[in-house]
């Protein structure tokens, strides 16, 4: 695989460093000289001095035969900018991108970057996944698929607490793949296995279903 990667800081060295180390070529694009000059020790001819929002800096990377492009620069404009140009002009049908900052992510899914990843909100994420009562944790956006994976701990009370999971009323396009009773390894649940309150429960499904899947698990729990 041939892959461009845009913005030498931590993320994008480090990618650049575990990329090659498996076998891959790899390009990397740095605008900043003094980070540049210090790459060029390490990686050599694999990392290339300019602005990635150039075009011809683009093209002498190699972008036209990128099987990936990564915008990991510090500059979310810059990341959707580099991300539209590889996707848009140069025909690349993978392209992954750095948010710096959450509240752009909006920015990025509708211009259809995607998969647009926000250290932020993974973090976050893992912090709910912790916290006592968390109510529901998206695990996974799979936009491509139309799909997603959430977390959800049933509560005392609801519907689902208590009730074997062929019984459960849950909406068309969902699937537990996933219950983790607490202080028990998780498991693939079958038809007959019972749903208790506590018990942590991974479902796959259409978006949008959020709010049903919660009403039958944790009615009153706060999701995210």
């Amino acid at each position: 695989m041939y892959v461009v990667i845009a913005g030498g800081g931590k993320v994008g060295l480090n990618l650049a460093r575990e990329l090659l180390g498996e076998g891959h070529e790899v390009t990397l694009v740095e605008g900043w000289r003094p980070r540049y000059l210090r790459i060029e020790q390490e990686l050599e001819h694999a990392v290339q001095y300019g602005d990635a929002t150039e075009l011809w800096v683009l093209e002498r990377a190699g972008i036209q035969r990128a099987d990936l492009v990564v915008a990991v620069t510090g500059d979310d404009e810059d990341n959707m900018l580099i991300c539209q140009v590889a996707k848009e002009k140069y025909l690349c049908s993978r392209i992954v991108a750095r948010v710096n900052n959450p509240r752009n992510l909006q920015h990025f899914q509708l211009l259809e970057v995607a998969p647009a990843v926000s250290a932020t909100d993974l973090i976050l994420n893992l912090i709910e996944h912790d916290i006592p009562g968390h109510g529901m944790v998206h695990l996974l956006d799979l936009p491509d698929e139309q799909l997603e994976i959430i977390e959800v701990e049933v509560a005392e009370g609801a519907p689902a607490a208590g009730a074997q999971v062929a019984d459960l009323n849950l909406p068309e396009g969902s699937l537990i793949i996933s219950v983790l009773p607490p202080g028990e390894r998780g498991f693939v649940p079958k038809a007959d296995t019972v749903v208790n309150a506590g018990d942590e429960v991974l479902v796959v499904l259409d978006p949008g279903l959020e709010e049903s899947i919660t009403s039958q698990f944790n009615p009153n729990g706060a999701g995210r």
